[in-house]
């Protein structure tokens, strides 16, 4: 059940993830906003141009909307964490244990970690 060659990733690579992590703490951001917040985080000091290019991305994924109030764009997460993070399990489950869940949950019992 792993994800077929060439097929886009549910998940976004951790770049995309922390500015999406940012709109979620935020609510909703500006470039400025989202920068400032990546670097509050994650100590992160990322470049305007990198912060709007990674947004921009989101959007495209329709992980994320814009609206323009000025002369910003104003960038506001469609996807909530918690379904963010539903889609991560699954793409470990499928990934890593062949899409069983109960071989994940086996695996996170066994106190070392080590395989059986």
């Amino acid at each position: 059940m792993s994800r077929p060659p060439g097929t886009p990733r549910e998940i976004p690579p951790p770049l995309e993830l922390a500015c999406l992590g940012a709109l979620w703490e935020l609510s909703q951001g500006s470039v400025s906003e989202v920068r400032h917040a990546v670097k509050t985080a994650s100590n992160r000091e990322l470049a305007y141009t990198t912060v709007m290019t990674v947004l921009g991305r989101l959007e495209k994924r329709g992980l994320v909307t814009r609206s323009k109030q000025g002369r910003h764009f104003i960038y506001i997460p469609k996807v909530s964490r918690e379904t963010m993070r539903r889609r991560a399990v699954q793409e470990l489950v499928a990934t890593y244990f062949g899409g069983s869940e109960s071989a994940l949950l086996g695996y996170l019992r066994r106190p070392d970690g080590t395989e059986e």
